[in-house]
């Protein structure tokens, strides 16, 4: 089987987490610059078998567009026109950030850790909602 890999767009940074080629366990992978993130997902295509793309959608408490939805549109659409033939699927982000602080927290991560600018919130985000995914799917 191929790994399913997720997505957590945002303006800045990138999270990216990968399943395990059973599709079981989802693992954060990297954090990358959001202007770099075509040129990974590239070469990381051509590095590993993947059967299928998430990318976390934000919509707020009602189910509509957020200020960052349009952002994620856009990559969205940007990520279409580059991998056309890679399945491309949609998964609520709400609340994943906030998720991946207080796992962070509860794994005993310190603040320099979990601070932000690190990344490492980025991919934990793109962990749970790819976990999310594997559950719902």
């Amino acid at each position: 089987m191929a790994r399913i890999l997720a997505i957590d767009y945002g303006n800045k940074r990138v999270g990216l987490a990968v399943t395990d080629p059973l599709q079981i366990i989802a693992s954060p992978l990297e954090t990358v610059h959001s202007k770099d993130v075509i040129d990974f997902l590239f070469n990381y295509f051509n590095k590993e078998e993947v059967e299928a793309v998430v990318i976390g959608y934000p919509t707020n408490e009602e189910g509509e567009a957020t200020d960052a939805t349009q952002q994620v549109q856009a990559f969205i659409n940007l990520f279409k026109k580059k991998f056309p033939n890679m399945p491309l699927n949609l998964q609520d982000e709400s609340f994943s950030s906030q998720m991946a602080m207080q796992s962070m927290i509860m794994a005993g991560s310190n603040r320099k850790q979990r601070n932000k600018k690190s990344g490492n919130i980025d991919k934990v985000s793109a962990a749970i909602i790819l976990q999310q995914y594997l559950e719902e799917n």
